[in-house]
């Protein structure tokens, strides 16, 4: 296998280097996509009905192409004695916690990607691999991705996962909305499957009404909260309960959106430094050649 010696090493650099300006304007002009459309569609989730089937996981799996059981397996409850992630190969979970209005029935959460309204994880990276479409969907792009893994760092819920076992083309994994099937005129693998309709896919707007109109209508079942709402800055993904979500391990990210937060961070970093565009393009394009080098190889 042929080795980079120190000087093609250097070449690489100055090369790189002298390119810098250029690859910065380049950036700018290739900003990622961020439509924040009045039209976009989101998802209802009513955790006082979902019953914890599963059906929903097994469903992601299979329409994403990605390794599983049949679908019986998921009828094992085992796997609720501790709370999931999601993963790189299952991009939703189904998580259990007690139910203090009704001990003998637990309360059921499914967990996916939030597809934030302002998304974290577009604002975080550096090369414009995530964004926003019309629809909702916060997508990723694997052509663009250098592997820095900054999206993982700024998403507040902790959702974008690397598949650290690929030492060839690793991906970042999450849920992308089904974004195949809803161009197809089809719900998304996990709304279409729910056997309890505990999933309502629709215009976010109309979600929000319908959830408000829930809550007045029985207040004994559920508490006044739309989670995703506000939360993060708005969320195509939103949630009723009976409880507290803190109880639900939701976390609180507040209703300000991320991106503000993690850009101030970065240029409190960088005031005095290397300007971002400038170090990410070197170590990007860094990357990139001994990405490519590999490959042909």
């Amino acid at each position: 296998m042929a080795k980079q010696n120190r000087r093609d090493f250097l070449k690489s650099v100055t090369v790189l280097t002298a390119g810098v300006a250029g690859v910065s304007s380049a950036s700018a002009k290739a900003a990622p996509k961020d439509v924040l459309s009045e039209d976009r569609m989101g998802v209802l989730v009513d955790t006082t009905v979902c019953i914890g089937c599963r059906n929903c996981e097994w469903a992601c799996k299979t329409a994403h192409d990605l390794p599983t059981e049949p679908q019986e397996h998921y009828e094992d409850r085992s796997v609720f004695k501790q709370m999931r992630r999601p993963t790189t190969k299952a991009l939703t979970v189904v998580n259990e916690y007690p139910n203090p209005k009704n001990p003998a029935i637990p309360t059921d959460v499914k967990v996916q990607c939030m597809h934030c309204d302002h998304p974290a994880c577009l604002s975080a990276c550096i090369v414009g691999a995530f964004s926003k479409g019309e629809n909702g969907a916060v997508v990723w792009d694997t052509n663009k991705c250098i592997g820095c893994r900054y999206c993982m760092v700024a998403c507040p819920f902790q959702i974008p996962t690397f598949e650290y076992d690929k030492a060839i083309n690793p991906k970042i994994m999450k849920c992308d909305f089904c974004i195949e099937r809803t161009k197809d005129g089809k719900l998304p693998a996990c709304v279409n499957i729910c056997p309890v309709e505990a999933l309502t896919f629709g215009p976010r707007s109309e979600l929000i009404k319908v959830a408000r109109e829930r809550i007045k209508r029985d207040p004994d079942k559920y508490i006044n909260h739309i989670y995703g709402e506000y939360e993060a800055g708005g969320t195509s993904w939103m949630y009723l309960a009976n409880q507290d979500f803190s109880k639900l391990k939701f976390p609180k990210p507040g209703d300000k959106p991320m991106p503000g937060t993690s850009e101030s961070i970065q240029h409190g970093i960088f005031a005095y430094f290397v300007p971002p565009a400038s170090l990410y393009a070197l170590l990007g394009g860094i990357m990139w050649i001994t990405k490519n080098k590999e490959k042909s190889e």
